[in-house]
């Protein structure tokens, strides 16, 4: 069982950017930040199984390329990394670039390393504010400058690059190659309303990725069963004894987590682990006026819904 605030942990890119509000506090002002991990704040438990992090961009990033399992544990890594986004704010013609514009022969892919044209080759697509990106691994991308995003991801760091737009780093052709599916993706994602509080933005076998909006003032009950993580990006709460501003996450597993909604309302993103039952969320108003009317006899047990209001977020678009 446990509860923990996340910690914050900074990492300083070439890429990234000086000032990180209002989406976190924890960049310095002496260096660009690119991006922001959210750690288990419990350092002797278990690791996690997924990975939360912040993105910041003032540069594109390389051209790169992520494994899947099969071909990680062949590599004698433990996983892949499949990963989602979802956009919190973009720049007037921010881009991001997933998958090719057309389909090439590994001889053609290594060639297209080996002169530099695969920059030309990537299919870039314009992205604004609430957009969500699902990359499964084996998915050819890039993120381009002047975006901020929230990424969930396969807890595994290893990364192929293709191109790094003049950085000069390492380039890993043959790895990127043997792992790449080298030809065009659908880029659509089907976002899902599930409840008028919880829309389902990504599912895959490695994680559920969901936009959770709560009213202000209100009072809820997340049963976490397996690995969840919470990253408010809108309003704040307090999550048991953690206050929770824009830019705070938490951790729970096995658990039950109490919020408490401000006056603002909460926009959170929640990440659970794993394709089994998700976390439930439960209105605390509600859970004690149907207990109340049980205990009088006047209706039976019944799941409800709060009609969802105070948000100042939109709802999540789609990738086109």
């Amino acid at each position: 069982m446990a509860i923990e605030r996340a910690r914050v942990r900074p990492v300083s890119k070439p890429w990234g950017v000086v000032d990180l509000q209002p989406w976190s506090n924890a960049g310095r002002h002496d260096q660009a930040t690119g991006e922001v991990w959210y750690e288990r704040s419990d350092e002797a438990a278990s690791v996690a199984s997924l990975r939360l992090k912040l993105l910041f961009t003032s540069q594109p990033l390389s051209i790169q390329v992520h494994p899947n399992d099969s071909h990680a544990q062949s590599m004698g890594l433990s996983s892949g990394k499949s990963e989602a986004w979802y956009i919190l704010s973009a720049a007037p013609g921010a881009k991001v670039a997933l998958g090719l514009k057309q389909r090439l022969a590994p001889r053609q892919l290594r060639a297209a390393v080996e002169d530099g044209s695969i920059a030309g080759l990537v299919a870039w697509h314009p992205v604004v504010a609430n957009d969500v990106v699902s990359v499964p691994a084996g998915t050819i991308h890039a993120i381009g400058a002047g975006v901020v995003i929230a990424e969930i991801q396969q807890r595994s760091d290893v990364t192929f690059r293709l191109f790094d737009f003049g950085r000069k780093r390492e380039l890993h052709t043959e790895s990127a190659i043997a792992v790449s599916d080298a030809g065009p993706v659908d880029v659509g994602v089907q976002s899902s309303r599930l409840t008028d509080e919880r829309t389902l933005l990504v599912s895959t076998p490695h994680f559920a990725f969901e936009r959770i909006d709560l009213p202000q003032d209100t009072s809820w009950c997340v049963r976490a069963g397996r690995e969840t993580w919470m990253l408010v990006v809108g309003g704040s709460a307090r999550a048991g004894p953690f206050d929770l501003p824009t830019g705070a996450a938490i951790f729970a597993e096995s658990d039950e987590v109490e919020i408490s909604v401000g006056h603002q309302g909460m926009v959170a993103l929640m990440a659970s682990a794993g394709s089994g039952q998700a976390p439930q969320i439960i209105d605390r108003s509600l859970l004690r006026a149907t207990t109340k009317a049980e205990l009088q006899g006047d209706l039976p047990s019944v799941t409800s819904r709060r009609a969802n209001h105070g948000s100042t977020f939109e709802r999540p678009g789609t990738l086109q």
